[in-house]
Formats: structure tokens, C-alpha cells, sequence
């Protein structure tokens, strides 16, 4: 009976061992919120670390449609070119002067003294389909010719000779220097850093009414005869029914005006009163064209007409009427070529016109 007792007591301790084993191995059970109690218990025993790490805002659910997977973002490392290379560049529809010379980071100036042949220098003659040569640095472009010298290249582009010869781009072998065309062939074009010469401006010259002949040269729309009539104010209104730059803005080496947005048929106002020195057609790419003599120095300019409705001699009035905005010569789409002239000098008109 005790040998009984002994087994059943051994049996007992050998189940309650085992099963004070099993719960030490089995992990605990938490009640639902436990978790988050015991991040806020150690938030509060490290308040630093509280401050430092400010709440995140919750992801959107991934089956939300608002949820956006990103893609990888690949980048295409374009080198710069050569600082010694003459590249070329078709144009576009849309591009100005302004926006090919900021592309390859060149002055607009150096576009038309690289392009003479195609420009003209005249940026109105930029069209689609034309190919430039852009330069690598701002300067000349000049072909060679006989009897030249580096010297008298210099002179004439107003830079130094050794900018140049020091020019890599323009290969010119230094024991040559002193030789006939300083050993440069007859037609080999070369970049001219720093070089630069007098833009033609193709605009209209100041036209006064005491001698509106002066413009004769001009085109079919010149007067020939001297004026007396209204003088204006030296107050200036806008020109037009829309205030939007277009295209080329007050540039006073390349584009002494402004060209004014609009569609054929808006209206054209004589921006202060005075009497007509030039109604027509003008020979230097600005189509139809109206001048005003203010009589008090100023003189306005309006191109790219599409009708005009004074003629010469007529006497207008600030505000009036005088023509409509058109696309008349070389001009890429509407526009109102504007102009301000104070004794004999090209202004910006937007620092006069309200």
C-alpha cells in the first residue's frame, strides 16, 4: 500500500514539473491595447526620445485607389559639350532669340553675329527650319580672307588677339603667326572670343514731320512731304487691346521695341496724339507699318499691320484708332511690333506707355 502511495505521488510531481515546463516555454498572451500601453510606458520613462521622433502621418490603405506606387526614377547624365565646338541647331516653331541663346547659355547678340548669313541680323528673320551655328563661347564668328591678320581682326571685333590665338577651337599653329594671313587659309571660318560690332537695326529711323523723306529709303509707305498738326501730351497709353508680351521683349542691342500678343483685327491706338510720317508697306521685314511724329521729340512705331487707317499727314489723337494688329512681312504669328523713339534714341516702351 505505501509502495502504492510512493508511485502515485511520484507520477504526480513528475506531471506538475512537466507542466510548469510546458507554461515557461509558451509565450505570453497580451490583451489587445497592451502593445500600445507598453510604447507609451517607455515614451514616458524617455520624453527625449518622444520629441524626437514626431508622429508620422498613417499610409493609405493599399487597397485604396488613392494609393500610388512609385516608379524608379532613372536620370540620362548628358555631358557638356567640347568648349571648342561649333554646333548646329535646326529651328522650331515657337523658338525665339531669347529662348535658343538661354538654351545653350550664349548671348543673344552672339546668335546674330554667328548667323549673318541667315539672320541678317535681324531677329524677325528667324524662321522654322533654319540652321544656326552656335557658338561655344560668346564672341564672333568670321570667315577668313585674304590679306587678313589676327591683329587686324582684333581690332575690328574690339577684343585681344590673344583671345584668338589662345581660342584651342581654332587650331592655329603659333610658328605661322608671322606668315602671310598668319598662316590661316583664305575661308577657314574662326571663333572671335569677346568679339563683338555694331548690330544693323532694321526697325524704322526717327521720321519727324518736318522731314518725313527721310524714311524714303524705307519702303513704299514713306512720306514725302512736310506736316503741321496735332502735338502730343508725352503721356503714353497702351497701344493695343491685349497687355501680353509675345516672342522678343526691349533688348536695346537686338530688339529695341516690344512685340504685343494679339489676333488679326484687334484694334491699334496712337499711343499719345500727334500726325502720321509713314502708312504702308515697309522693304525691311516689317510689313505694313505706321509711324507717328509727336511733335515734341517722340516718335511711336507699330509693324506687322494688318490694315491701316490713316494715311500720311493725318492728324490722330492719344487713344484713337489708327490700324489693326496683324502678320504683314517677317513675322512668325500675330503680333504688334511697338516702338518708342525719343530724339533719335529707341526706348523701352515699358517703362513709358500705362
Amino acid at each position: 500500500m505505501l509502495l502504492n502511495l510512493l508511485v502515485v505521488g511520484a507520477i504526480g510531481v513528475a506531471v506538475y514539473l512537466g507542466w510548469l515546463r510546458l507554461r515557461a516555454q509558451a509565450p505570453p498572451a497580451f490583451a489587445a491595447g497592451s502593445a500600445d500601453s507598453s510604447l507609451d510606458a517607455i515614451s514616458q520613462n524617455n520624453p527625449l526620445e518622444e520629441e524626437s521622433q514626431p508622429a508620422l502621418p498613417s499610409l493609405p490603405n493599399a487597397s485604396e485607389s488613392r494609393y500610388i506606387s512609385r516608379h524608379a526614377t532613372y536620370f540620362t547624365l548628358i555631358p557638356d559639350r567640347p568648349a571648342t565646338d561649333v554646333l548646329t541647331y535646326t529651328v522650331k516653331s515657337g523658338d525665339t532669340l531669347f529662348t535658343i541663346a538661354e538654351r545653350f547659355n550664349i548671348q543673344p547678340a552672339t546668335l546674330l553675329w554667328g548667323n549673318y548669313e541667315v539672320l541678317q541680323d535681324n531677329p524677325h528673320f528667324l524662321k522654322p527650319g533654319q540652321i544656326l551655328n552656335i557658338l561655344p563661347v560668346n564672341g564672333t564668328y568670321y570667315q577668313w580672307q585674304e590679306g587678313d591678320t589676327i591683329e587686324k581682326i582684333a581690332q575690328f571685333f574690339k577684343t585681344n588677339p590673344q583671345n584668338i590665338i589662345e581660342f584651342s577651337g581654332n587650331h592655329i599653329d603659333l610658328t605661322k603667326i608671322n606668315e602671310p594671313n598668319s598662316g590661316i587659309e583664305p575661308g577657314t571660318w574662326i571663333v572671335v572670343p569677346g568679339g563683338k560690332r555694331a548690330i544693323k537695326d532694321w526697325g524704322p529711323p526717327a521720321i519727324t514731320r518736318k522731314n518725313p523723306a527721310s524714311a524714303r529709303f524705307y519702303g513704299s509707305g514713306s512720306c514725302g512731304e512736310v506736316y503741321e498738326g496735332a502735338v502730343g501730351s508725352g503721356s503714353f497709353v497702351w497701344p493695343t487691346t491685349e497687355r501680353t508680351i509675345s516672342g522678343y521683349q526691349y533688348d536695346p542691342v537686338i530688339h529695341p521695341a516690344i512685340d504685343i500678343a494679339g489676333q488679326i483685327g484687334n484694334p491699334i491706338f496712337a499711343v499719345d496724339s500727334g500726325v502720321v510720317v509713314y502708312s504702308g508697306w515697309s522693304d525691311f521685314g516689317y510689313g505694313y507699318l505706321l509711324v507717328i511724329d509727336h511733335g515734341n521729340g517722340w516718335q511711336s512705331a507699330y509693324a506687322h499691320l494688318n490694315s491701316i487707317a490713316a494715311g500720311c499727314g493725318v492728324s490722330v489723337f492719344r487713344g484713337g484708332a489708327i490700324a489693326t494688329l496683324g502678320n504683314s512681312g517677317n513675322s512668325t504669328g500675330p503680333h504688334l511690333h511697338f516702338e518708342l523713339i525719343y530724339n533719335g534714341a529707341k526706348v523701352n516702351p515699358l517703362d513709358f506707355i500705362q
